[in-house]
């Protein structure tokens, strides 16, 4: 059966579910009824790009390649001289695919035709099967991101999902994978429940029913599964703290975009969303230190870190199964984690306080275990979450996740954000997953999408995903 994936990128699960109660959005409202709507968990970091790698590869995004919307090459083998850093705002977007791990396949390389608009990765695809991809396009993307305009995102919106359903209805491709930024863009700009979000949304519900009319005409409606997911949610933001700015002012040379060409090499700071950011220390090693050895140096600035209003939880990693995890006021524990992928098991082991709230000690939790212990918590799959971005190769020594109403960017946004993302709050990683079929299984986590693509294709699932089959 074909398959369309339809990202209404940056919609909350219930700021989406209360507009199809209201009755404005009744094409969605209408797959809820057939099909079924569940609340899942995104990635950690919660950005576009780095979250899209589920839908597209099943796989967490960190240890694939892409560990936030901006980051440090310390072994300056893949970003360039002199700065080695990498931001995928802007021209860079186009380095998504080169930067992911090769071994790790993408849905499009495992389909036999494709069609994708607005993607970020494209690895199989080519340059027919996507849309939005034209030197005119892109251009007109970079006036409208840069310029602030967010009414004309919502123009894109409109009509990149014509361009999308009139090619699914005459050509009908197993895989289509559409992404609409319009709801991201008006919620940084307005806030997740303001009347120009719900503009946005209806774009998408116009998409979803213009898709499903043209199938219809077709006869290949009954054949087909639609499905509407996001990648992360949203969050008011009062405060902006300005991270490299302090990391500055407290003496330490900082690098970060866009200005990444100063001389100074104590640190660098990479925000995603804004309300996450990697923080690589010592920039002049080209091995990854970890955390026991940083210590004696930086202790002092995790303190200073923890003391900002603005800091909620630090990752500092141990080894790539070991993290420590410190919350403002919350004390520290441990998360770990033995085996591999599915078959990896997860603890919690608290130091001197419980800074994911989970109640005590857990030990020897399969991914569904650790799913469950942390569901009802402000940190939902925070076990897992933490444990793969982590000890991914490309993550920084320090990972920042803002408390509520602050982000950690006071600059150089297009868009005045008066809405943040990117932290492991509830309100960033619980998305929405709308079926227009009943689910076989209840779906978890924005991972499990790839490989149940794949299962109602017919198509044998690779092994070493993260994510398991709903269909």
């Amino acid at each position: 059966m074909p398959v369309i994936i339809l990202v209404a990128d940056g919609a909350r699960h219930d700021t989406l579910a209360a507009a199809m109660d209201d009755g404005t959005l009744p094409a969605l409202a209408r797959l809820r009824a057939e099909g079924g709507y569940h609340a899942v968990t995104s990635a950690f970091p919660s950005v576009t790009g780095p979250a899209y790698a589920p839908f597209l590869m099943g796989r967490y995004p960190g240890p694939i390649g892409l560990p936030g919307l901006r980051w440090f090459d310390r072994e300056r083998r893949t970003a360039s001289f002199p700065h080695y850093t990498r931001s995928y705002v802007g021209s860079e977007m186009r380095k998504v695919d080169r930067d992911l791990a090769a071994d790790a396949p993408t849905l499009f390389e495992l389909a036999d035709t494709s069609l994708a608009a607005l993607n970020v990765i494209g690895r199989g695809l080519r340059r027919r099967q996507r849309l939005g991809r034209s030197a005119g396009f892109a251009l007109r993307a970079a006036r409208t991101h840069f310029s602030g305009n967010v009414q004309g995102w919502l123009g894109i919106d409109r009509e990149i999902g014509a361009q999308v359903a009139r090619r699914t209805a005459r050509r009908r491709p197993e895989v289509v994978f559409c992404a609409l930024t319009g709801i991201d863009k008006t919620s940084h700009a307005a806030g997740h429940d303001a009347p120009i979000v719900r503009e946005a949304m209806r774009i998408v519900d116009e998409t979803a029913a213009t898709l499903r009319d043209g199938l219809e005409r077709a006869g290949a409606w009954e054949a087909t599964h639609l499905w509407i997911v996001s990648d992360h949610g949203h969050s008011p933001v009062r405060e902006h703290e300005d991270l490299a700015g302090l990391l500055h002012a407290w003496g330490h040379g900082t690098i970060s975009h866009p200005w990444v060409f100063g001389r100074g090499r104590d640190a660098a700071v990479m925000v995603s969303g804004n309300a996450m950011a990697h923080l690589y220390l010592e920039l002049d090693r080209r091995a990854r230190p970890w955390w026991p050895e940083l210590a004696p140096r930086w202790e002092a600035l995790v303190g200073a870190l923890l003391a900002r209003p603005s800091v909620d939880l630090l990752l500092l990693p141990h080894a790539p199964d070991r993290c420590e995890v410190r919350g403002r006021g919350r004390g520290a524990a441990f998360v770990e984690r033995t085996g591999v992928g599915r078959d990896a098991h997860y603890a919690y082991r608290p130091v001197d306080g419980d800074p994911l709230g989970l109640g005590g000690p857990l030990e020897g939790c399969d991914d569904r275990e650790a799913y469950d212990a942390c569901a009802a918590t402000d940190y939902p799959d925070a076990l897992v979450q933490i444990a793969h971005l982590a000890g991914a190769p490309r993550t920084g020594e320090i990972v920042v996740s803002a408390s509520r109403e602050w982000d950690l960017r006071s600059r150089y946004e297009p868009i005045p954000h008066v809405s943040s993302h990117g932290a492991l709050h509830r309100e960033h990683m619980l998305v929405p997953l709308l079926l227009s079929r009943p689910a076989r299984l209840t779906p978890r986590r924005t991972v499990d999408v790839m490989p149940s693509a794949l299962a109602a294709l017919g198509k044998p699932i690779p092994d070493g995903l993260d994510g398991e089959s709903f269909v």
